[in-house]
């Protein structure tokens, strides 16, 4: 009988009509469940989850899911029914209460308890509008004893009573001139201070701002605060910075503000107060006292990278900060800077240990292991293959000297383009493809050198060890290439870019390379003697907590915006089409997190910045571990290898050559405008080894397409036979032509 019930349940299960959106978060969040819970109960994916609960564009759910699903959601809808309307004057309306961004928290568990009478008598306020003065008080934006629950990719320990609050808080000032704070979850708190030290003063007692370390040996995030217009105005600093103090990066150490700091005993780091200012005083033992600001008025965030995050309200521009810190990691200023600071959060150059005769803590001697250290690499030790133009060991070289590829390692992503030939000319599109995450995807996996470099003369070739050779890859003949383990391959070369220098041309004698550059020649069937090489015996891939980092924050962002990563090829093409206006703030985490990528690799060999710099002279950056133009170099060279093999793949499959390719983007000519007019799918599987359409970083997405007509039109018009079509692919927007020059 009971089998026969159980029957009747899911049949009914299956054919009910499930609650909105909205309604299905609040009952999950109620009871205090994560997505992953769900997802692990229900044996699907998180993202699925996530679309689910998607208020902009919700998914059903189907089949055996669908049945349980709805069962989950009658029984918490019994824990917790529907409150009533709030009453009380700056409570939100039921529907704009139902507008709130997704990614906010809403009631913590210890909260579910209450009945619905005493949820309705202290709503937490809407995330999106300021409360009236009667509701600003902590303890009605957050209720007593009330916790929050975890927002979505909290990072483990979230739930750090020391940081409860989140991660940061954009600070503005409400109606009746009180300073208000606007949290992660839309929180809102009072803020008492009434000058700049006493606000860091609030932050590190009251405030409860911060967020958990990322690795063991680490240390927990400082708090950030974000500063509006209107705050700085309040704290006696410009709205805006003139002209000379945009070039100096920083206001006066004169200023009103900074003197007030002194007087107070805390400290500016040496970049002085600026758009990512540091305030902070020397840390008591194992606890940190500082404060990190974030002024948007000044430009701290970029608008390459960070869109019109700088104009959005602040409960917005607090909700896209949060996502981003809680799926990567509080800024610490740029993308470039946070992603630097990234890989040292997940790798701390070192570790506390306890001192056997005071039985203080302090910093281990030794490194912590698969990290870069505590101390730089002695900047005269780099190889001088290695390094830029103007480092301190290349001093001795004449003034004008140009370094030729025997001398200077130069690994650089493609930039590559030529005429089309006479039968594409016949077709009628160009679609361009772009390589999801590509530098991302090129790190996953790599070995990198962790300590200094060997010289060595005459090696033998190791394609497992990390370095930089010295090595003549003009004989590699693309027009025959080893396809397998004794299979050759023919193809037509000329119209292939050569994968040994960045602008596709075939390499004319020896050349320094990085590894993967190499390795890659010796996987096309030719042999390679370096005459010398600088190789890393202590080495290890230091970069995989890095990637996986960042690709989850990209994967976990982009579900959320309704594109899944197992989505069919046609379904994924229709989710990427207007992802972006779904939810525009988190279409800015996503451009954030990518800027992440690049930026933090380009700052593994940061050039000098001004300061009076003369050539020969150290700078600033070659004093901390992670200048490592190597690290970076390989990361390029394995990227630009990784897309080269896939066109390789590709052309011996299909018969199909590339137009142009530029860094990460492909362009081919095709008979119609979907990148599936061209990829060889067979039965929904695409070609081993090839492009794979898929938002994972590695896979491919539509970049744009346009006619060949509009291709040969814009050459012609610029009298640029190989002008690189794949720059102007995506919206066909042709600007910045200089003739290939």
């Amino acid at each position: 009988m009971s089998e026969m019930f159980d029957a009747v349940d899911a049949l009914v299960a299956s054919r009910s009509a499930l609650p909105p959106a909205d309604e299905r978060k609040r009952l999950r969040v109620a009871h205090g469940l994560t997505l992953d819970d769900v997802a692990g109960a229900l044996k699907v994916r998180r993202a699925t989850v996530s679309a689910w609960e998607s208020v902009k564009k919700p998914t059903e759910p189907r089949g055996p899911e669908r049945e349980a699903y709805a069962r989950l959601l009658t029984q918490l809808a019994k824990l917790y029914p529907t409150p009533a309307p709030a009453t009380f004057t700056g409570a939100p309306a039921p529907a704009e209460s139902a507008q709130a961004p997704s990614l906010y928290t809403g009631a913590a568990p210890e909260a579910a308890v209450m009945t619905a009478t005493e949820n309705t008598k202290t709503p937490a306020p809407a995330a999106t509008s300021r409360p009236a003065s009667s509701a600003r008080s902590t303890s009605a934006s957050r209720r007593p004893g009330a916790k929050k629950a975890a927002p979505a990719a909290t990072p483990a320990g979230g739930s750090d009573p020391r940081f409860e609050n989140g991660p940061l808080a954009v600070l503005d000032i409400a109606d009746d001139g009180s300073v208000m704070a606007y949290c992660t979850g839309g929180l809102v708190l009072d803020v008492p201070a009434k000058s700049l030290p006493s606000l860091v003063d609030w932050t590190l007692k009251e405030a409860k701002l911060g967020q958990p370390k990322l690795s063991g040996p680490g240390r927990p995030a400082d708090p950030l605060l974000v500063l509006t217009e209107a705050a700085l105005e309040r704290y006696g600093l410009p709205t805006a910075l003139t002209e000379e103090e945009r070039l100096a990066g920083r206001i006066p150490e004169g200023h009103k503000v900074v003197k007030q700091l002194t007087r107070a005993d805390w400290q500016l780091t040496k970049r002085g107060f600026g758009p990512w200012a540091r305030i902070y005083r020397p840390a008591r033992g194992s606890e940190r006292q500082c404060v990190q600001l974030c002024i948007p008025s000044w430009n701290a965030l970029d608008t390459r990278h960070w869109g019109d995050a700088a104009q959005l309200p602040p409960a917005d521009l607090a909700r896209v900060l949060g996502v981003y810190a809680s799926r990567v990691m509080t800024p610490r200023g740029s993308t470039a800077v946070t992603g630097l600071e990234l890989m040292t959060a997940l790798h701390p150059p070192t570790y506390a240990v306890r001192d056997e005769e005071t039985g203080a803590l302090r910093q281990a001697d030794e490194k912590t292991p698969g990290s870069l250290g505590k101390d730089a690499i002695d900047p005269m030790t780099f190889p001088p293959c290695e390094v830029i133009d103007g480092h301190p060991v290349l001093k001795d070289l004449p003034r004008f000297h140009v370094r030729g590829p025997a001398e200077k390692l130069f690994e650089e992503a493609h930039d590559w383009a030529r005429p089309m030939t006479d039968a594409e000319c016949t077709l009628r599109h160009l679609v361009g493809i772009d390589v999801n995450m590509a530098f991302a995807a090129g790190a996953n996996g790599l070995n990198v050198g962790l300590g200094e470099a060997t010289h060595v003369k005459a090696p033998a070739f190791d394609p497992k060890l990390p370095g930089s050779w010295l090595v003549d890859l003009s004989h590699v003949d693309l027009s025959r290439v080893k396809a397998g383990k004794d299979r050759w391959v023919e193809l037509d070369g000329s119209l292939l870019p050569s994968p040994f220098t960045p602008k596709g041309e075939r390499p004319e004698g020896p050349a320094w390379y990085a590894t993967p550059t190499v390795a890659y020649a010796v996987e096309l069937g030719y042999e390679v003697r370096p005459v010398e090489a600088w190789v890393r015996y202590d080495n290890g891939r230091y970069l995989d907590g890095w990637y996986n980092r960042l690709r989850d924050a990209y994967l976990a962002t982009m579900a959320d915006l309704g594109v899944d990563a197992d989505l069919a090829p046609a379904d994924f093409l229709t989710a990427m089409d207007g992802y972006k206006a779904r939810d525009p703030e988190l279409a800015i985490v996503v451009s954030a997190v990518k800027a992440t990528v690049k930026g933090g690799l380009g700052k593994l060999r940061e050039r000098p910045r001004g300061e009076g710099w003369r050539p020969g002279e150290p700078w600033r950056a070659l004093s901390r571990p992670t200048w490592r133009p190597d690290i970076r170099a390989a990361v390029i060279s394995r990227t630009r290898i990784n897309l080269h093999r896939k066109i390789v793949k590709h052309a011996a499959f299909t018969g199909q050559y590339p137009i142009a390719v530029l860094s990460d983007c492909v362009v081919y000519a095709a008979g119609g405008p979907s990148p599936l007019d061209f990829l060889p799918y067979r039965e929904g599987k695409p070609l081993p080894g090839g492009f794979k359409l898929g938002i994972n970083p590695g896979l491919v997405k539509h970049e744009g397409t346009q006619s060949v007509l509009w291709g040969e039109e814009v050459r012609e018009r610029f009298e640029a036979p190989e002008l690189n079509l794949a720059r102007y692919i995506k919206d066909g927007t042709v600007t910045d032509v200089d003739n290939g020059e």
